[in-house]
C-alpha cells in the first residue's frame, strides 16, 4: 500500500509491503504496534524501538509526540492523494478558492451551505463515481460562498462544486 505523509510542510512517499517500508526510495524494516487501551504505539524501525503517543486528529491527520515535541502528520492513501491533486488541493490559486469535481460522477450529498464556516478536512460534497462514494473535503479553513453542487446531479470532471470567499 502506498501513502503520502506530510509533516511540517515536508511530504514523504511511503510504501508498505508487510514489514518492509520504503520512504522516498529508502527501505527499512518497520512495524507499528498498538499498545492496548492507550494512545501509545510501539514503532520498531531497523532494530530500534520507540514508544510514541499518537492520537487521531481531524480528517487524515495524526497528532504525534516524540522527545517532548508534538507535531501533526497527515497520512493519505495513494487514491485519496491522487483525488486531492485532481481536485486542486495543492497551491492556492489567485481569487476565490474552488472545489472542483476530480472526476465525472453523481453528487450524492451536499454537506455545506452558503455562509457556512468550514474547517480543514470538513466534508463538503460526496461524489459517486464508478460505484464508489468519494468524500470531497476542505483543503483548508474557509467560508462557503456558493454551492453549485446539487444532490442527484451528474457532473463532469472539473465542474465547480463549491466556491469559497476570497480573503
Amino acid at each position: 500500500m502506498r501513502y503520502q505523509v506530510t509533516v511540517d510542510d515536508e511530504t514523504f512517499q511511503v510504501e508498505v509491503d508487510g514489514e518492509l517500508v520504503t520512504v522516498n526510495g529508502t527501505s527499512h524494516e518497520a512495524e507499528l504496534l498498538v499498545v492496548p487501551d492507550t494512545p501509545m504505539r510501539l514503532l520498531l524501525l531497523d532494530h530500534a524501538a520507540w514508544v510514541l503517543p499518537m492520537n487521531p486528529g481531524r480528517g487524515s491527520t495524526w497528532e504525534v509526540s516524540e522527545g517532548g515535541e508534538q507535531f501533526e502528520a497527515e497520512v493519505l492513501d495513494e487514491r485519496t492523494a491522487h483525488i486531492r491533486s485532481l481536485a486542486g488541493a495543492g497551491a492556492a490559486p489567485a481569487g476565490p478558492a474552488l472545489l472542483k469535481a476530480p472526476m465525472p460522477g453523481m453528487v450524492t450529498k451536499v454537506h455545506v451551505e452558503p455562509g457556512q464556516e468550514v474547517a480543514i478536512g470538513a466534508s463538503l460534497v460526496t461524489l459517486e463515481a464508478m460505484k464508489m462514494e468519494n468524500d470531497l473535503r476542505a483543503a483548508g479553513p474557509g467560508i462557503v460562498e456558493i454551492v453549485s453542487a446539487i444532490a442527484g446531479e451528474t457532473v463532469e470532471k472539473g465542474a465547480i462544486l463549491v466556491t469559497f470567499r476570497s480573503s
